[in-house]
């Protein structure tokens, strides 16, 4: 009988259920269910509609049972940054914000009074994003104090739902070091920082490492879902799931997390907290086994998503591609400018950019997928030149997991931006990683060595010459 891994994973656009199990030697993946997400407007804010989600997810467990694959071992990731606090008879207090949420305007000069930035980068690593958690709860403290102070416990996003499953309230490390509050050197939070910036200390429990026991499920749960399973931390931070799913084992590769967003980086030991390293814009987020993801966020596939929502012809993604592939208009625009972050309309942002820029001005669809995927290609070549400027690494290739992989005009664009080959897939990385750390925690694999190696000969993985 196959012994089931289910990973949940929670992107900021969809959920999905991926149940795994081993055949021969190589993993077999399959979604079994999958569900919609995203922020709504609340009392003016964007929000995440959080019992909703968890909603979806019992759904997600009760299919297994329907299908009679029941997982032995579960674990749940979702993006960063975003958090929840509980009170002591742990009921969820105030909105549930999400990053895109304009409350953080002006929350990082309320940091800068007490700490320089120069001096934060250096104690976490972490570039700056006025999402980051950090400021997220300096807005807690400004806007809403009494919410800071009756807090008893802060969760981040899938922690919190873990803790509704079993009871048992973990704070997953590579989820924690988005928020730019852990120390890059102890790999926990650094509560000196977080008692200067006035912040309820009694809320941060110590950080826990993928590859730890969470527990079973509730009574509650396992009567609504008709079984047992056993909670395992995975890399809970989607990207940190990713980045396990490259496939291979040279420390010297280079990746691109491609989604909603594009994490662009490589894997290291120890943290670069220099004023070099911030410079140039890199974070250091915390991985599995106490590895570092050094990357770069870049905006990423959120643009070609929003114009798709815009458009009123139903297009495909690999529709926007093939169009694109067509197209001869050379506008770029800066993918990370943040006019791009929550614009009231994609098309027009992107548009408005051109224009400002004295630039050709797509009109089609076709043309602003262009503009759209050849400015991530560009920018994804000017990150390798600084990787290897700051790092003192070199790679002849790159390698592109997670839905972008499926972007065949884009994968052929960074090909030839960067000047590297192209290893795309796969495409389901972030379930991927999720269930290697849970297969790693039942003894499947003997190290990350052998999980990555079961990766690459399991998956497709396409190439794309420069």
């Amino acid at each position: 009988m196959d012994k089931y891994y289910l990973a949940v994973d929670i992107g900021a656009s969809s959920g999905r259920h991926m149940l795994a199990h081993m055949n021969n030697g190589r993993m077999e993946l399959e979604e079994v269910y999958r569900f919609p997400n995203g922020m709504v407007n609340k009392d003016g804010h964007l929000c995440w509609d959080v019992d909703k989600l968890f909603t979806e997810i019992i759904k997600g467990l009760k299919k297994c049972k329907e299908l009679g694959k029941i997982p032995v071992y579960m674990g749940i990731d979702t993006w960063g940054v975003d958090y929840i606090l509980l009170d002591e008879q742990n009921q969820v207090i105030g909105n549930t914000y999400g990053y895109r949420d304009g409350r953080t305007a002006g929350m990082d000069e309320k940091v800068y009074e007490i700490i320089s930035p120069e001096d934060l980068y250096a104690r976490t690593g972490i570039q700056k994003q006025i999402f980051n958690t950090i400021y997220q709860l300096m807005a807690v403290k400004q806007q809403a104090p009494d919410d800071m102070a009756k807090a008893d416990a802060m969760l981040m996003i899938p922690d919190y739902f873990q803790f509704l499953l079993t009871g048992v309230k973990k704070m997953e490390y590579t989820n924690a070091t988005t928020g730019q509050l852990i120390s890059a050197t102890t790999n926990d939070w650094d509560y000196e920082l977080i008692e200067r910036l006035g912040y309820n200390r009694n809320i941060f429990a110590p950080t826990a490492m993928p590859g730890e026991y969470v527990g079973e499920f509730t009574g509650a749960v396992r009567e609504m879902v008709g079984f047992n399973a056993q909670v395992v931390l995975p890399a809970t931070h989607d990207t940190g799931s990713a980045v396990l799913a490259v496939p291979t084992n040279d420390d010297k590769a280079i990746y691109i997390s491609s989604g909603t967003w594009s994490l662009m980086g490589v894997e290291q030991k120890e943290a670069d907290c220099s004023s070099a390293s911030m410079k140039a814009n890199f974070t250091n987020e915390g991985g599995y086994d106490h590895r570092f993801r050094y990357l770069k966020n870049i905006m990423g596939l959120w643009m070609i998503q929003s114009v798709k929502k815009e458009l009123t012809e139903d297009l495909s993604f690999a529709k926007l591609c093939d169009l694109a592939s067509k197209e001869t208009i050379p506008s770029i625009v800066d993918c990370n400018d943040e006019c791009f972050l929550a614009p009231v309309s994609m098309i027009r942002a992107v548009q408005d950019f051109c224009k400002n820029s004295v630039q050709p001005v797509p009109q089609t669809a076709g043309e602003i997928a262009a503009v759209i995927y050849n400015s991530l290609a560009k920018c994804y070549g000017d990150t390798v030149k600084e990787i290897e400027a700051v790092t003192g690494l070199s790679s002849d290739t790159i390698y592109v997991v997670g839905g972008g992989a499926n972007a065949e005009y884009l994968n052929r664009l960074t090909a030839r931006y960067t000047g590297k080959t192209v290893m795309a897939g796969p495409t389901e990385a972030t379930a991927i990683g999720n269930i290697m750390v849970q297969m790693l925690y039942a003894g499947e694999f003997i190290d990350l060595a052998e999980a990555r190696s079961v990766v690459e000969k399991s998956f497709e993985i396409k190439s794309y010459k420069n």
